[in-house]
Parts: C-alpha cells; structure tokens; sequence
C-alpha cells in the first residue's frame, strides 16, 4: 500500500502538532530545598505554588491573584470582609482560590493563613487612620505579625508591599509608618523583598478616577506634587516575576512609570478627555489641614486627611540603589496612553453636541481604537 506525500505530510503536522500541545513541566528545588512542580501555565494548569495575598481585596491585590491563578497557583486570600472578596473567587480555576477570614490583631489567624504557602504577599496598606485601625497598626503592627508568622512557617519567600517615599525619618506618617514598616520586616525576615510601587492608575485607582470625579475639589500646593505614576497591571506582572525568580530575594525594588509628570499635568490629560474643566480651588496648608483633621474624624468615608495635605508637597525621591522594572525585564506603560481607557466613563454629554472631527482629530482618535472603518 502506497501512501502520497501529502498524507505523509499530513500525518507530520498532526504529530508536531501533539508535540506542541504537550504539558510542558518541571521539578524545581526552591531557595529553602522544598520540591515544587512548576507547570507552562494556564487557567486549568495545577501546579505546585502556593501563595498567599494578604490585602487582595485593594486595588493591587486583584491583579496579583488573577496572574497567580492562571499559572496554576493554589491562592489563599484572607479577608476580613465577605462582599470585598467574591469577586477574586473566579480569578482562578475551581478549588484554585482558597478564602480564610483573618484580623490584623489576630495572630492565629495571620498564621492560619500562611502555613502551608510558598511565597507571601503583603498588600495591607492604609491612606488614612480609622477608629480600629491607625496607620502604624497596618503599617507596622500588623506588617510585624505577618513577618513573624512566615519566619515561623519557614515560608520560602515573602514580598512585602511598600511605597514610594518610604523613610522611618519622613514628616508624613503614612511615608514614616511604611518606612519603619520595611526595617521591622527586615529584621525579622532578612530575606524579605520589598517592593516600592509609585502611584498607581488603573479602574480602581486613587489617581485617575479621583481627578475625573466631581469631589476632588481642594488643594494645597497647587497640584505641583511630582512622581512617577505607574499602571497597575505592570505591578501585578513584577509581582508574578518574583515568585520564579529566587534572585529577588533579599532585593529592593522601586517600580515606577517612564516619565515624571506633576498632579496638575494629569489633571489636565483627564479633562481633556472628560471635555470638562474640573475645579480646583487651592487653600493654605495652615487653614486646609485643620479643616481636614475635623472631617476625618466627624465623617465615616474617606474624604481628605492631614496626611494627604502633608503628602502634596513631598515630591517622589528614586533610591538610585534600589531595582527597578529593567531588572525583571519589564517595559512599564506610560499614564497619558491609558488615561482615555479609564476615565472615558466620566465623558460629558456635551461630546455629542461637538462639531464633526478634523482628519487631525481622526487620527489622533485611531490611536485608542481596535476595530477600524477600513479593516
């Protein structure tokens, strides 16, 4: 029985094809000898990590879980609100997110949670005080018994979650907590990698969304704060880098945008999209942060702090020591090619009332669009 050259070369792809699609894995040793199955990756991939997230219910926390659980991560999430976490739940495969209540005050509880992961990470973080927790509760105490509880367990890594500015010497609590915060964890857990991440701007961000809005109406150093805002999901991509990459232990990292811009600049990049023209009325520091001390304590949401006015006139300080995005091989994105993406929602009525697009104006609009009239 004959057969063609072209069954022959049908029968050679269909077998390459296999061979493509086959499970890619490997036994990997990690930096404390335990034996890890690590897998290619994918939604439905079960591999051998185990992570846990404290704080993934914030901004930066979603992002991290949604990476970890499509390569097949087992995730452990504490939580200390029911309705905060459901969303994480399909961020995984079935059985892959694994929910545990916790308190910051509850050592057992902390300890409950990381006893049977590989890597940590703390995201716990606070812009403002609240009656149950100050900042050095979240940024100290609790960072201290998370750090206790992995020494303990012999976690083989633990990523610990910081901020720009972070100094034990600064004049703004929330720099000072978290800069204390880094040195108690440090001492505890030399191997800890500290991660300083700069503003960041994404759908739920502090930033974007709060300039487009209609309640951030004063200011105190006329919006001159400088820094480097960096997207969110570009952190969510480091954070992921450092659970296969042992050389991250022990590091610093600062992780910022390509291009320095002052809150005023981003203002203006929002209104332009928004076709509004917010208001902001600037008010000396010494009359503004009285007025914000007797709001935080008299209303229950976030509105403004002390803190936050203290905050507007220290602009961000890069620690040349310390590593940045280049060294996990990461590109990090630039807020004025994503500003349209996220405040597009806050447009007014008044673009429909606008006279047709110039050619300019088509072509500037192009830049954000997928599906073109000519394709």
């Amino acid at each position: 029985m004959n057969i063609g050259p072209s069954a022959v070369r049908s029968t050679q792809r269909v077998a390459f094809a296999l061979v493509q699609r086959r499970a890619i894995s490997d036994l990997t040793i990690t930096r404390t000898g335990k034996p890890v199955f690590r897998v290619q990756g994918g939604r439905s991939s079960l591999g051998g990590h185990t992570a846990t997230v404290f704080g993934a219910t914030g901004q930066l926390g979603r992002y991290i879980v949604n990476r970890l659980a499509r390569q097949g991560c087992n995730i452990v999430v504490p939580y200390r609100e029911e309705m905060a976490k459901r969303h994480l739940k399909v961020s995984g495969d079935l059985g892959r997110v694994t929910f545990l209540e916790y308190d910051l005050y509850n050592t057992q509880s902390i300890e409950e949670s990381v006893r049977h992961s590989d890597i940590v990470y703390n995201l716990v973080g606070r812009n403002y005080p609240t009656k149950n927790y100050t900042l050095e509760d979240v940024h100290i105490e609790g960072a201290e018994r998370i750090a206790e509880a992995v020494a303990k367990y012999d976690v083989d890594r633990f990523v610990h979650v910081s901020s720009y500015n972070a100094d034990p010497k600064s004049s703004s609590e929330f720099y000072r907590t978290k800069g204390i915060g880094e040195q108690v964890v440090r001492n505890i857990y030399p191997e800890t990698t500290i991660v300083r991440p700069a503003p960041m701007f994404g759908f739920e961000d502090n930033l974007l969304i709060k300039l487009a809005g209609i309640t951030n109406t004063f200011t105190c150093n006329w919006m001159q704060e400088r820094y480097r805002p960096v997207h969110n999901i570009d952190v969510g991509k480091a954070l992921e880098a450092m659970l296969f990459d042992d050389s991250t232990a022990s590091q610093t990292y600062e992780l910022f945008g390509p291009k320095e811009y002052s809150t005023a600049e981003i203002s203006e990049m929002v209104d332009k999209e928004i076709y509004k023209d917010r208001t902001h009325i600037n008010i000396p520091k010494r009359i503004l942060k009285p007025v914000a001390n007797v709001l935080s304590k008299v209303l229950w949401w976030p509105v403004i702090n002390p803190d936050d006015i203290d905050r507007e006139f220290i602009d961000q300080v890069v620690d040349e020591e310390a590593k940045t995005f280049a060294d996990l091989g990461i590109a990090p994105g630039d807020i004025k090619d994503f500003t349209y993406h996220y405040v597009q929602g806050y447009r007014s009525s008044f673009v429909y009332d606008l006279p047709p697009a110039t050619e300019k104006e088509k072509r500037e609009e192009k830049k954000y669009l997928h599906v073109l009239d000519n394709q």
